[in-house]
């Protein structure tokens, strides 16, 4: 029993970032006034023999731990907290929602300096922009520095001042450059912006584009619905002008005075829209991802919390952002797996938007080409309120998809002499070629021609990829790399050959075949330089680059008006997996990357090449487009209680030890048949489809449920059952709820 204590001796209750389902309680620190601490401040507070960062939570009279064993805080590190009241229940609501720990779900709304116990101040940094002669300036003068080029061309296309940071994450080698251009009189410090210009001066900078009917009626419906709570599912084929519709409405939101949430799923394409909405308008704008240092992101997330910033540009961990004035969360391509957390605290940002947006009373506004099945269940229950964009923007057209049958056909590298013949067409025209193949790497496998023995990861139940242009083998999962052998470990006399197509090896036969074009590979090998992205972008986009090879980085968003042709090299690796998600992620990939193509006034083409012509989703897609597929596997999935009809949970877990994880899951098996009645299935345990990672055997169990209250009121009672079973201190577990993967 808690010994009595006196009630001017308050408990404070905190939440810590560690992996556990608890709270931690503390005596207040002495002489502080209670009235002023509310829940949500940082604390610092001894833990151990260290000292940690706790949120709190809220102030108890009374613990149930003896009150002469309770450790003191040692510092309050706020005056008030940095979260508003809605965004705490918020987090309240994620950590009850995907069953993870609190003190873990507060640290992930939180920028890394924050977390670390740093002061809540904005650093100030030195702010350059151009002067009247480098407004007047042309570029071409510059050609013989084409660094210094580059970085005028940046400033006369953002035409606001620019910061060290956004330098920074533009291009990390800028300084020399800007250094000779305030010597030429083109560019000069200028004083650093605070607060915002919207009281100063107009929102817009330059007048919006002449709208088609559709998307005017998309910019209305959504503006009437500013200042209440609504999700809109902004349903738009690729290139249908999204963008413009998101200008427009962002434009209303900030002559109210609020502030615009803006989430991307890919890092890759935060330039060009931050270009796009700098050109457009006048008010600060902040930018945040995992590419930029912790205080570049800490300034954006506290510039935004004090609503000196009216626009906020991030990736998924963005979306805890507080924001002062909350007026529009806007969701682009709202589709991507992207925007799910894959470790950790793992959440889904588009569904904890709507929360988010449903606490504050403001819309959220989803976009994407190929909504996910989820949302299209949701417009079909009136949860989402759909706007269509039918046809693409301007006098641009749809592309034409081609399925190109080569089976028994000669190859070359993965090139079908057909897509070469039409490659060289197109080039001859003087119109850009875009290839699409989602794996990196020289080849996949590294297998002997004589015994047949296959390179393979020591510590995975993987394959190890090619890496000619390093002379390494690497793992693509767990990262290992060794260097590559040039004879067969096994026989020790085979030759050893690559085994099919990486994005490296259809390089190589493209300079081969097109000796005299310039061609541009872009993957996370190619693309790991900071600032090199968004010079091949450029590159591409002046028309320098002929041939564009890439992975999924060059799926979506991207707009590149001169490319005609488009050929997705190995469509059929999609149409064969274990995951029932296979088929809805390939569709969206295909009209993803087809929508790369014919974006401007030239026609485009989409050739994919396949061994499967007839294969139902392929002909469904090119003759009757997504959404006659998505109706197809909505009705596939509802005939097998699949989600959106039902509800899962993914436990995952993994040991060094090959038997642990199976017991472990047995376990939580017992326990779950005691408190589900039935009522939940427990489909498990099971191998992971890859079984051994990084040199940990796996093993999952899935929850489904028809009714979701069941699922989670089952997850309710057992997580803190599960954390204390004997077999958990011998594994590593996770909870996924709503897994976009089964891997």
């Amino acid at each position: 029993m808690a010994k009595s204590q006196n009630r001017n001796e308050p408990i404070f209750r905190v939440a810590i970032a560690l992996p556990v389902y608890r709270l931690f309680d503390y005596l207040a620190p002495e002489r502080v006034e209670l009235i002023k601490v509310k829940p949500g401040i940082r604390l610092e507070v001894p833990f151990g023999k260290a000292k940690k960062i706790a949120f709190l939570v809220e102030c108890v009279q009374h613990s149930d731990i003896d009150i002469g064993k309770l450790k003191r805080v040692e510092r309050i590190l706020d005056e008030k907290p940095l979260l508003s009241a809605k965004d705490l229940a918020l987090l309240h609501w994620a950590g009850r929602y995907y069953h993870h720990p609190l003190g873990e779900v507060f640290s992930a709304a939180f920028p890394v300096a924050l977390r670390q116990g740093k002061p809540s101040v904005i650093q100030a940094e030195k702010r350059y922009a151009l002067t009247e002669l480098g407004k007047a300036t042309d570029s071409g003068q510059l050609k013989r520095s084409p660094k210094q080029k580059s970085v005028l061309e940046k400033f006369q296309t953002h035409q606001n001042s620019l910061s060290e940071a956004e330098l920074s994450a533009w291009n990390e080698n800028w300084r020399s450059s800007v250094k000779l251009l305030i010597d030429r009189q083109l560019l000069q410090l200028s004083v650093s912006e605070s607060g915002t210009h919207a009281a100063e001066q107009p929102v817009v900078r330059n007048d919006a584009l002449h709208c088609n009917p559709q998307q005017q009626a998309a910019i209305d419906t959504v503006c009437e619905g500013l200042g209440q709570f609504g999700v809109f599912l902004l349903e738009g084929v690729t290139g249908s002008g999204k963008t413009e519709v998101y200008m427009q409405i962002i434009r209303t939101v900030l002559e109210r005075g609020q502030q615009v949430l803006v989430l991307l799923p890919e890092i890759t394409l935060t330039p060009q829209l931050e270009d796009r909405f700098r050109q457009r308008f006048t008010v600060r704008m902040a930018i945040s991802h995992s590419k930029l240092t912790d205080r570049q992101r800490a300034s954006a997330w506290l510039t935004m919390q004090r609503g000196e910033c009216s626009i906020l540009l991030g990736t998924r961990s963005t979306l805890f952002t507080p924001l002062k004035n909350p007026g529009l969360i806007i969701l682009d391509e709202e589709h991507d797996a992207s925007f799910k957390q894959q470790e950790g605290f793992r959440f889904s940002a588009r569904d904890v938007a709507v929360v988010r947006g449903k606490l504050l009373n403001i819309p959220v506004l989803l976009g994407s080409a190929t909504p996910a099945l989820e949302s299209l269940h949701n417009v079909d229950n009136k949860r989402y309120h759909l706007l269509h964009l039918p046809e693409r923007a301007g006098i641009a057209t749809a592309p034409v998809l081609q399925l190109l049958d080569i089976r028994n056909k000669r190859m070359q590298e993965g090139l079908s002499e057909a897509l070469v013949a039409q490659m060289r067409l197109t080039l001859a025209k003087n119109e850009q070629v875009l290839l699409f193949l989602n794996r990196r790497g020289f080849a996949p496998t590294l297998i002997c021609h004589g015994c047949g023995w296959v390179a393979r990861c020591r510590r995975c139940d993987a394959n190890l990829v090619i890496h000619y242009d390093e002379g390494i083998l690497r793992c693509h999962h767990c990262g290992q790399e060794q260097r590559l052998i040039r004879q067969c470990p096994a026989c020790k006399t085979g030759e050893l050959t690559p085994l099919g197509l990486g994005t490296e090896r259809v390089e190589k036969v493209l300079a081969e075949l097109f000796p005299d074009k310039s061609i541009v590979r872009l993957d996370r090998d190619s693309t790991q330089r900071k600032g090199s992205l968004e010079n091949y972008l450029q590159q591409i986009n002046r028309g320098e680059v002929d041939i564009i090879l890439g992975t999924q980085m060059l799926a979506k968003g991207h707009h590149f008006p001169n490319v005609t042709l488009v050929a997705i090299l190995d469509v059929d690796s999609g149409l064969f997996s274990i995951d029932f998600h296979a088929p809805e992620k390939l569709a969206q990939m295909i009209v993803q990357v087809s929508g790369r193509a014919g974006r401007a006034e030239k026609p485009g083409r989409v050739i994919m090449q396949t061994r499967q012509p007839e294969h139902p989703l392929l002909t469904t897609l090119i003759h009757q487009g997504y959404n006659s597929f998505a109706r197809t596997a909505l009705a596939e999935r509802k005939e097998a209680s699949l989600p959106p009809f039902s509800y899962q949970a993914l436990l995952r877990v993994q040991a060094q030890d090959a038997e642990m994880p199976k017991l472990f899951l047995q376990a939580v098996v017992e326990l779950a048949q005691e408190y589900s009645k039935g009522r939940t299935q427990l489909l498990g345990p099971v191998a992971a489809p890859m079984a051994r990672r990084a040199g940990l055997y796996r093993y999952q169990l899935l929850f489904q449920s028809g009714r979701r209250p069941e699922l989670h009121a089952l997850l309710d009672v057992l997580m803190p059952k599960i954390e204390k079973l004997k077999q958990a201190k011998k594994v590593r577990w996770s909870l996924d709820v709503d897994p976009v993967d089964l891997y």
